[in-house]
């Protein structure tokens, strides 16, 4: 059996299984099911999530096996995504160590965000504002370029 005949077969069964447990579950109905939940029955949910993650796990597997095989095939492609990913891992740096402030937060629930922990926030925010900035600007200058191209 070839691969494309093995995934269609894979395929067929884990859709057959996901349309097995959504009518247990549409058949059982909305209150059976949060008031079983609540009690800590989860059994007829439970298949669904876990058809949801087998399917979201071969996904991410061939993602991961092709996007690498790509890399590895193309010396150029790798460079570049090597340059990219250097200058996200920079950029990270930067923000935590230049601009990010760490203090310990007190949380609504009464438990402590550690300053480490309130200082990798600050460095994801700084680090979204920048990103934002950069694609801002890169679409800008796109934009001007194509204008004075034409």
């Amino acid at each position: 059996m070839n691969l494309h005949k093995i995934l269609k077969i894979v395929a067929a069964v884990l859709g057959l299984a996901g349309i097995v447990f959504l009518i247990r579950i549409i058949n059982e109905g909305d209150e059976a099911i949060k008031a079983a939940a609540e009690m800590g029955d989860t059994a007829i949910v439970e298949p669904m999530a876990i058809v949801a993650y087998i399917i979201m796990g071969i996904t991410l597997l061939f993602v991961l096996v092709f996007v690498l095989k790509n890399l590895f095939t193309n010396t150029a492609t790798l460079k570049n995504t090597l340059v990219g990913v250097g200058a996200f891992v920079l950029l990270a740096l930067i923000c935590y160590f230049a601009f990010a402030t760490g203090v310990e937060t007190p949380l609504r629930d009464g438990e402590v965000l550690s300053a480490n922990g309130s200082k990798m926030v600050g460095a994801g925010l700084y680090m979204f504002y920048f990103l934002v900035l950069i694609a801002g600007g890169a679409m800008l200058f796109s934009g001007v370029k194509k204008m004075l191209n034409k």
